[in-house]
């Protein structure tokens, strides 16, 4: 007999809740995206239920959102991720850490070299999330008056990978002989110079790290526009995907997953974790109330600010009493605006009711007892409609407390759970091969 799919676990904790009242609820920390000692906690939990990830979401400029909206937002400010991650790092030993990192606006020495001391400090535990920044407010904090078009952008990112993976492979595994009696540190036969030029990118190289732990820390992405499912087909192992309902999520993972063989790729090394916002009650009704409280804390100026965000457009002028109206396309991410407009034609919102749920967060909600989330989780499993998910919690510690002692043992028990972490990397408990180096394919423990 085969055992079951085991699902996987991320958690989306930057900012520590996605919902815009968390930071007011009864019991939450208001200063959670900002305090070390909380963030440490969280973490520790989360080992403790056998996540898989720690994600932390990074943002390259103060959202761009009305002051009246922004002043309750409790994502103006958080950590650099890879601070807060090398910190963690040393109070955690199983979970792995994953950070956002910009093809955009950052070079990709910087960020392979970033990634590279993550993976090392971790003892191989990074993931690096690829995202091609959106926000045009970001630009100009790069000195850019102008923002990249959208598929421009995916095609840089395409090219930057590249070079980031070439860097990371610099040096063969068995290049550090440190061999003390004759004074060689490391062979210069085992050292690759990459010397890229590309249409966006020129790189010399080499890396002056060793080659990560993992080979090359975990790629995750989050794209699904047609540019970014074909960037993750090619290069993710890992996407962290929005599918508002079951049969979106089938479809999504059936396209995407459906690519790789053309793409010489095994269908499982490559995990779809659908964002899932999970609100955990002892009663359904008890769950219910929850997310009502949480709702009824979003102001209708943030609500809709963020409905605008999510759009590319303002939508301050629209009559709130009224269903949306048709909304040009824009330069900002395309798969945000179309699921927002799904949403609204689906449940047939008015501005204000469309507003509100994106708000507070808009996609897809388990809402219910450890029992009947588990169900729904079991269900998107078992028809493929993921392999798991990233986790947001309604509020900070209780609703991740909440998953952790209850959702969590009875995801073990029905066997679709890990128990005990399968291996020390993140790719050890994700099931992922570690990569050959494309330079030193012969060295030792260069793959598995």
């Amino acid at each position: 007999m085969t055992s079951p799919r085991q699902l996987k676990l991320g958690a989306f904790m930057r900012p520590v809740s996605i919902h815009t009242g968390a930071w007011r609820y009864p019991g939450a920390f208001p200063d959670a995206n900002f305090n070390f000692a909380h963030l440490k906690r969280f973490a520790q939990t989360l080992e403790r239920a056998r996540f898989d990830a720690f994600f932390m979401a990074d943002h390259l400029a103060v959202l761009n959102m009305p002051i009246a909206a922004l002043q309750r937002s409790h994502t103006v400010s958080s950590f650099e991720p890879f601070t807060l991650l090398s910190a963690l790092a040393q109070h955690t030993r199983h979970i792995g850490l994953v950070a956002t990192a910009s093809t955009t606006f950052d070079e990709p020495f910087h960020i392979a070299r970033r990634f590279a001391s993550l993976d090392h400090l971790s003892e191989g535990r990074a993931g690096w999330n690829i995202v091609t920044t959106s926000n045009p407010d970001a630009a100009k904090n790069f000195g850019r008056d102008d923002h990249m078009a959208h598929d421009e952008r995916y095609a840089r990112a395409r090219e930057f990978y590249d070079v980031v993976t070439g860097l990371w492979d610099s040096w063969a595994d068995d290049a550090f002989v440190r061999d003390v009696d004759s004074g060689r540190f490391f062979d210069p036969e085992r050292l690759h110079t990459l010397d890229h030029r590309g249409k966006y990118l020129s790189v010399r190289g080499p890396l002056h790290i060793a080659r990560p732990v993992q080979g090359w820390p975990v790629i995750v992405q989050a794209g699904a526009s047609e540019p970014g499912r074909q960037l993750a087909a090619e290069t993710a192992e890992v996407i962290f995907a929005a599918p508002g309902t079951l049969d979106e999520g089938r479809r999504f993972y059936a396209d995407v997953k459906g690519r790789l063989a053309a793409l010489g790729r095994e269908r499982d090394h490559l995990k779809i974790l659908p964002a899932a916002f999970v609100v955990v009650g002892d009663t359904v009704a008890e769950a219910r109330a929850i997310r009502a409280k949480l709702d009824s804390l979003v102001h209708y100026e943030s609500a809709i600010a963020s409905l605008s965000i999510m759009l590319g457009h303002d939508a301050s002028a629209f009559d709130p009493n009224k269903p949306l109206p048709e909304i040009p396309p824009t330069n900002a991410s395309q798969s945000s605006r179309e699921r927002v407009i799904a949403l609204a034609q689906r449940e047939g919102f008015t501005v204000r009711q469309l507003a509100q749920r994106i708000g507070g967060y808009g996609g897809l909600a388990f809402v219910g007892t450890a029992q009947t989330i588990a169900d729904e989780m079991q269900e998107w499993l078992e028809a493929e409609g993921s392999d798991g998910f990233n986790i947001m919690f309604p509020w900070l510690p209780g609703g991740l407390d909440a998953f952790a002692d209850k959702v969590v043992p009875e995801l073990q028990r029905r066997g679709i759970f890990r128990r005990e972490y399968e291996g020390k990397t993140l790719r050890e408990n994700l099931g992922l091969p570690r990569p050959a180096n494309r330079f030193f394919p012969d060295a030792p423990g260069s793959a598995d």
